[in-house]
C-alpha cells in the first residue's frame, strides 16, 4: 500500500505521520465469554450480543475496559464494555493492548464489515481467528487519543438526543393511555379544562363507510411519475405516523394509468382513515388519518382497508384514537392467522368508537400532533448525528 494511502482524508492538525498497518491480534486480546448461570446475583453487569442482561457477583474483567463483539447471532454491533463486567459465551470481549486507546479501538471495530467474515451457513458466527487476522491501520497513541476523545463526545451527543427521543415516545404513550377513556369509564383520566360532557360511543359501522382498495404490489408503483398516487400497507406499518400529510410525504405513483378509473368512487379525501389489514404481529390494524393530499388523486393500496367518516371529526383525533390501546385492544381477539396476522372489515365493524365533542376532539388532536412534531424533530436530529458519525468514521480512519 502506498504511503500516501495510509493517512485519513480528514485529520487533526499537527499529525502528519502515516498510519501503521497491524492485525487486530496486535492491538487487542480477544477473550471468550462464559456461562453465568452458576453465579449468584450481584452488582456486576452481564452482557450479551443485545446488551445488558442481568447482574451477578463475579466479573470476567474487573479493571480492564473492552469492546464487546458477537460470536454468534448479532456479529456486527460492537459496543463498549466498562469494567467490571461479565459476558456470555456468545459475546467476545476484546481488551486493548497497552499502546492502544479504548475509544479508538472501538471505532476501529465499527469500521469493519464483520458480516463479510461470517463463517457459518446458518446463524451468523465469528471466530477469534477471523477477528485476530483482520487488518487495522493505526496512528500514534496521541492521535488515537484525539480521535477517541472526539468520537466519545460525539457518542455522548447522540446518546443525549436518543434519550430525548425515547422520553418523548414514552410520554406520548402515557398521554394516549390517559387522554382516552378506559374500559368501563365514560371520560378519560386527563382532560382539557372546560370539557365536562361524557364521551359518545357508537359502532364502527355507524361512524364509517368502507371504500375500495387496489391490489397493486410495489412492482406496480414508482417514485417518478403517474396520474395517481397510492397508499401502501407497508408504509402505514413502518413509515407513516398516526396522521399523514400527503403533500409532504413521498407517496408512490401508480404506474398503470388505467387503474384510477376503476376507483373513481374511492378517491381518498382529507379526513379519511386507512388501516393496514396485515402484519407479522399485532401491528395489524395500524391506521393513518389523511391530513392533506397531493394534487394527484390518491387511492388506497394492497392490504389496506380505507374508511370514510359518515360525519365530521376533529383534525387529528381519529389518527391518534384509532392507534391508541383504548381502541386497538378491541382488535386483538378478532385478529386471525399465525405467521401473518390479519384484520378484516367484519372485525372492524364489531368495534366501538368513542369520541367527545368536536372542540375536545380538535384539542386532543392538536396536542398529540404537537408531541408527534417534537418526536419527529428529535428523530431527525438523531438520524443526522448518526449519519455524521458514519461519514466521519469513514473519513477520519484509513
Amino acid at each position: 500500500m502506498a504511503e500516501q494511502a495510509k493517512v485519513p482524508a480528514i485529520r487533526f492538525a499537527g499529525f502528519t505521520d502515516p498510519w501503521e498497518q497491524r492485525k487486530f491480534s496486535d492491538i487487542v486480546n480477544v477473550c471468550s465469554g462464559k456461562d453465568y448461570k452458576h453465579l449468584e446475583e450481584g452488582p456486576i453487569p452481564v452482557y450479551g450480543t443485545g446488551g445488558f442482561m442481568t447482574s451477578v457477583d463475579e466479573a470476567l474483567s474487573y479493571d480492564r475496559d473492552a469492546v464487546g463483539i458477537g460470536r454468534k447471532g448479532t456479529i456486527d454491533k460492537p459496543y463498549l464494555l466498562k469494567a467490571p463486567f461479565w459476558t456470555v459465551d456468545t459475546l467476545f470481549y476484546a481488551i486493548p493492548k497497552s499502546d492502544m486507546d479504548l475509544e479508538f479501538v472501538h471505532c476501529s471495530f465499527l469500521n469493519v464489515d464483520w458480516k463479510s467474515k461470517d463463517e457459518s451457513t446458518g446463524l451468523p458466527s465469528l471466530s477469534k481467528e477471523a477477528i485476530n487476522e483482520t487488518i487495522a491501520l493505526v496512528p500514534s497513541f496521541n492521535e488515537q487519543s484525539r480521535l477517541g476523545d472526539f468520537f466519545y463526545n460525539l457518542d455522548n451527543l447522540i446518546t443525549l438526543h436518543q434519550r430525548k427521543y425515547d422520553k418523548l415516545v414514552i410520554f406520548k404513550k402515557s398521554m394516549l393511555e390517559k387522554m382516552f377513556p378506559k374500559d368501563g369509564e365514560s371520560v378519560p383520566e386527563i382532560r382539557f379544562a372546560g370539557f365536562t360532557d361524557p364521551w359518545e360511543q357508537r359502532k364502527f359501522g355507524d361512524c364509517f363507510e368502507f371504500l375500495k382498495s387496489n391490489t397493486l404490489s410495489r412492482a406496480g408503483l414508482n417514485d417518478e411519475n403517474g396520474t395517481a398516487r397510492n397508499v401502501h400497507y407497508g408504509d402505514i406499518l413502518i413509515k407513516f405516523g398516526d396522521c399523514l400529510d400527503g403533500e409532504r410525504s413521498d407517496l408512490p405513483f401508480i404506474t398503470d394509468d388505467t387503474v384510477l378509473p376503476k376507483f373513481a368512487g374511492s378517491i381518498l379525501r382529507e379526513g379519511d382513515v386507512i388501516f393496514a389489514d396485515t402484519a407479522e404481529d399485532e401491528a395489524a390494524g395500524k391506521c393513518v388519518e389523511l391530513r392533506k393530499l397531493p394534487k394527484e388523486p390518491t387511492i388506497s393500496g394492497l392490504h389496506t382497508i380505507p374508511a370514510r367518516p359518515r360525519f365530521f371529526f376533529g383534525t387529528g383525533y381519529l389518527g391518534h384514537y384509532l392507534n391508541s390501546d383504548a381502541y386497538h385492544r378491541q382488535l386483538l381477539p378478532l385478529m386471525q392467522g399465525i405467521k401473518v396476522i390479519s384484520v378484516s372489515k367484519a372485525a372492524l365493524q364489531d368495534t366501538q368508537v368513542r369520541f367527545p365533542g368536536l372542540s375536545e376532539q380538535a384539542a386532543i388532536g392538536a396536542a398529540l400532533s404537537e408531541i408527534d412534531n417534537l418526536i419527529t424533530l428529535h428523530q431527525r436530529k438523531l438520524e443526522l448525528l448518526q449519519n455524521i458519525k458514519k461519514s466521519l468514521l469513514d473519513k477520519m480512519f484509513v
